[in-house]
């Protein structure tokens, strides 16, 4: 688990709730039934899902519970493990040859790890290598371009919607108005009116642009991985030194990243499937 996303929600809730219940004449709890209307809620959060339904294939609405299971979930790679790996085929490989290699490649949990080093058994040519590459980091950046989409138009929707469903509730009040509806009835239509916008504003600013931001942050994370895999993979291809694999690869990493895990546990990359 993610804390600080965890954290991050639970003080939005504190903070909307204490603004609402707290008044001048102390807190009175009653008050939220005042933000919560079905009508406004379906208009705002039906009208966007509605929407983004039209805008976007369903295999796009697949794909959020993993989004959700990414940016609540814990990064478990550990990107020195990927440096010492790479580091340890480039020995390897120095000493018995690139056809060693292809054991332990089968034996890795993470398959662009996997598949790259495989190409490099395979004996393809570094050019070619390279355009592979290129190729398949487009392909990831175009896919996470596509994902990020989703929610960025989800954070325009959920306002646009928001002012859409004022706009009905002012229409009713004026309709009241003409019906000569007393001040209590303009009041409610009023109050109906504004708590779309509400609605809205709290969809765009508390789920759809903060997931938007994460999931953009996770993507640039698992790229760097990957830019670290090519690198050490193309270097291996080369023939260069093991000791200047090492060096050149840990400076993808930050400061803090540059050293082992203090519990000198590593995850397990080498670790074989269970059906093997």
């Amino acid at each position: 688990m993610e804390f600080s996303v965890l954290i991050g929600y639970i003080a939005i809730i504190l903070a909307l709730v204490f603004g609402i219940v707290f008044t001048d004449d102390g807190i009175s709890f009653a008050l939220i039934q005042n933000f919560i209307n079905g009508q406004s809620i379906f208009i705002t959060l039906g009208g966007t899902c509605f929407a983004l339904l039209a805008a976007f294939p369903f295999k796009t609405f697949k794909n959020v519970p993993k989004h959700f299971r990414l940016i609540f979930g814990r990064d478990q790679k550990d990107p020195y493990e990927y440096i010492e790996i790479i580091t340890d085929l480039s020995r390897e490989a120095r000493k018995k040859g690139l056809l060693s290699l292809e054991e332990k490649a089968l034996t890795f949990e993470d398959e662009f790890l996997k598949e790259s080093v495989l190409l490099i058994v395979d004996a393809i040519d570094s050019d070619k290598l390279k355009i592979w590459f290129d190729q398949k980091m487009a392909n990831i950046d175009r896919r996470t371009e596509e994902e990020l989409k989703f929610y960025q138009m989800g954070a325009a929707l959920a306002p646009a919607f928001g002012m859409i469903g004022t706009l009905i509730g002012l229409v009713n009040m004026l309709k009241a108005m003409n019906l000569d509806g007393g001040p209590e009835v303009l009041g409610e239509n009023m109050s109906v009116a504004l708590i779309t916008t509400f609605y809205g504003s709290l969809m765009a600013n508390c789920l759809f642009i903060p997931m938007a931001n994460k999931i953009e942050m996770a993507y640039d994370r698992e790229r760097l991985y990957k830019e670290l895999i090519i690198e050490g993979v193309i270097s291996i291809k080369e023939g260069e030194n093991p000791k200047f694999i090492h060096e050149k690869l840990l400076n993808f990493l930050e400061e803090n990243e540059k050293a082992p895990s203090s519990d000198g546990e590593r995850k397990g990359l080498f670790k074989r499937k269970s059906n093997e």
